[in-house]
Parts: structure tokens; C-alpha cells; sequence
């Protein structure tokens, strides 16, 4: 049995029942809440009353004061982590993200260093613009600057969705720099040539075929380092994306040309369900930095040129230029979402277009000179 007590601007109403609300008004405020059990806590009218009196005149806080008080408590506690324990409680929540070994390099090699020990409710402009500066100043590109902030914009999300802030300060900008997305890497013909001979004379001719079926196909890193031998159907000369490893997390299929199933039938084959298999049969081969270095640095290609990247580039810029590829192919054979991302090479389709327009002057010229 709880003791329920009434407060009115003059008079205070007690009464035993069995309920485990009290009801009473603070500066004009209904407040319901336990004052405590008869028995269980001895409690009597009195003792009742005095603890009311107490709470109303603000001496001893209520039950929701008290529940409120733990509460800020807790998220000034959270507020407090240093950016290096909120990545770590960011790094669980997204294991399984495939872009979270990216994200560990830019935090240590950019954030860490900087704002590492900052608690999360220190964090300033200023603070991201030191970061901005010394990036530029050691000449990363804009690209890599927009991902390093654009990660500290995803950790102060993330804190504000978990409750480790209660909002984000209005004066906190992120100013990202301006990044050109229609550039390009496209290599030219004998750039071209000199590859495929370095790749002839590869030792690792598991990889070398990887490569070549990038330049072949135009297809993605993770596409090709992924490939399945039950994704790849010889008969109908298909290639399937797998949704399960695909950027889109779409299924698509794409068509394996000649070279690309030549490519293929050479690739020997192990117990791996992997064309391009790991150390371990099960899994996919990783780590190929050395090998693209190498390939790279005996094939003279230019220091920006970022291979498998700037292959499939080179892959849609040919086709792009060679005028006999819709631009809605070219979105379709690259499996663009979007035509939009598509449009970096319709210049070259423009070219190509011009070159076959020009045509008519010598067809023209001709038939007059008959």
C-alpha cells in the first residue's frame, strides 16, 4: 500500500489506497510519482508531508529530477569520449561495412593525430580546418581531403544518432573542397601495348589475368577480386555481378566478350571457388598493392594513374570514343545507376560523332567530282 497525497494551493488531501502514484503540483505543475510504501517504508501523513514540502520547495529533488539528473549525467559522460573510443564504437557498428579498412587508414594517418584525445563536444571548425590545411599542405588530393572530413562528419552523425551529443552545434561547418568528378585516366594505344607486354612477361600470371580482364571488361576492384567460377557462364558468354559483393547490392550481368573468355579459360584453376583466389582456398585474394605497383612502374604508366581504377576508365573512354557505343550502353556495360555518372565520357562520344558527321564533306566532294 502506497501513501497518496493531493496538494492544492491551500490544502493537502491524504488517503491510503493501494497505488503506486502520488499526485501533487509544483510551480503549477501536476507532478505524479511515489513518495514511498506505508509499511515498507514506514512511511506515515507526516513524514508524507514533509518530504512533499521538501520536493515542492525545491530542498530535495523529485523522482523525475532525479531521473533526469542521471540522465544528463550519463550523456555528459558520453560527451566526454575522445574521438580514437568513439571510432573504436564506430568500427563495431560497421564490421561489416567493406569500406571500414579505408576508414581506419584515414583516421589514423589524418584524424587521429589531430583531434584524437578531443572529446566529441570540443570539436570545432577550427579544428577541421587545421586538418583541411595540413592535408593540402602535404598535397593530398581534394578527393582524399573530401573523405577524411567527410568520415568526421559520419562520427559526429553517429554520436548524435547513439546519444553521445544531444544535437550538433549549429557553428560546426565542414567545408569540402571542390572536387572535379569528370576527370579521367585513360591510357593511349601504345600506353596500351607496353601493359599487355608487362603482363605477358608477369611472373604472378593469376594476377596478370585479373588485369587484363579489367582492362577488357571495365569491371570493379571488388567485382573482380570477388568473381565466382559459378559466376561465369561460358555457354551464354555472361558474367554475373553478384548482389552480395556488388556497390549497388544489385545482381546485374554483363557480357563476356571474346577477350574476356579467353582471359578466362586461361586462368588455371585450383579446389578455390574463387577465380582469383587468397592464400586460403576459400577466400578471395586481397592484398595486390605490390603487384599493381610493379606492373605498373615496368609499363611506364604515369604516376597519377591508378591501376584497376584507371583501367576501367580507359575500358569506358574507348568504347566512348569509338562511336559505335550509345552512351545508354556504355551505362549498361560500366552498370551505372544512374546516367548521370555516365556523362564524364559523353564528350568522347560527342567527338566521335563529329568525326562520322565530317564524313558527309568527303561523300559530298566526291559525288560532285563524278
Amino acid at each position: 500500500m502506497y501513501l497518496t497525497i493531493f496538494y492544492s494551493t491551500s490544502l493537502v488531501f491524504f488517503c491510503a489506497e493501494t497505488t503506486k502514484k502520488d499526485l501533487y503540483r509544483k510551480n503549477g505543475k501536476l507532478i505524479e510519482e511515489k513518495v514511498g510504501g506505508q509499511f515498507k517504508d514506514n512511511m506515515t501523513p507526516a513524514k508524507a508531508s514533509s518530504i512533499r514540502g521538501l520536493r515542492i520547495e525545491g530542498s530535495i529533488p523529485t523522482n523525475n529530477e532525479k531521473r533526469e539528473r542521471i540522465r544528463q549525467e550519463k550523456l555528459k559522460e558520453k560527451s566526454s569520449y575522445s574521438f580514437i573510443r568513439l571510432f573504436s564504437l564506430f568500427e563495431e557498428s560497421e564490421r561489416e561495412n567493406r569500406s571500414l579498412k579505408d576508414d581506419r587508414i584515414r583516421f589514423s594517418l589524418h584524424i587521429a593525430p589531430l583531434i584524437g584525445k578531443k572529446a566529441i563536444s570540443e570539436l570545432t571548425t577550427q579544428d577541421i580546418e587545421k586538418i583541411r590545411r595540413k592535408m593540402e599542405k602535404e598535397g593530398k588530393s581534394p578527393q582524399t581531403v573530401k573523405h577524411v572530413l567527410t568520415l568526421i562528419k559520419r562520427l559526429v552523425n553517429y554520436a548524435l544518432k547513439n546519444g553521445y551529443i544531444e544535437s550538433v552545434p549549429a557553428t560546426l561547418h565542414f567545408d569540402m573542397p571542390a572536387v572535379d568528378n569528370k576527370v579521367t585516366e585513360n591510357l593511349t594505344a601504345k600506353q596500351v601495348a607496353k601493359l599487355l607486354q608487362v603482363l605477358d612477361e608477369e611472373e604472378d600470371i593469376v594476377m596478370a589475368s585479373l588485369i587484363r580482364l579489367a582492362l577488357f571488361t571495365g569491371m570493379r576492384r571488388s567485382a573482380l577480386l570477388n568473381l565466382q567460377w559459378t559466376d561465369l557462364d561460358f555457354e551464354r558468354n555472361s558474367i554475373m555481378l553478384r548482389g552480395d559483393v556488388a556497390k549497388k547490392k544489385k545482381t546485374e550481368y554483363i557480357p563476356m566478350n571474346e577477350q574476356a573468355k579467353a582471359i578466362l579459360l586461361s586462368v588455371p584453376k585450383t579446389t578455390s571457388p574463387y577465380v582469383f583466389p587468397g592464400r586460403d582456398d576459400d577466400k578471395p585474394r586481397v592484398n595486390i598493392t605490390a603487384v599493381l605497383k610493379r606492373v605498373k612502374e615496368k609499363a611506364g604508366l604515369p604516376e597519377s594513374f591508378r591501376p584497376l581504377h584507371g583501367l576501367r576508365h580507359s575500358f569506358a573512354s574507348w568504347l566512348a570514343n569509338s562511336g559505335q557505343v550509345s552512351m545508354y550502353e556504355l551505362q549498361k556495360l560500366l552498370t551505372h545507376s544512374s546516367p548521370l555518372m555516365t556523362q564524364r565520357y559523353a564528350h568522347l562520344h560527342d567527338e566521335a560523332l563529329k568525326r562520322a558527321s565530317n564524313l558527309t564533306t568527303n561523300l559530298f566532294t566526291t559525288k560532285e567530282k563524278e
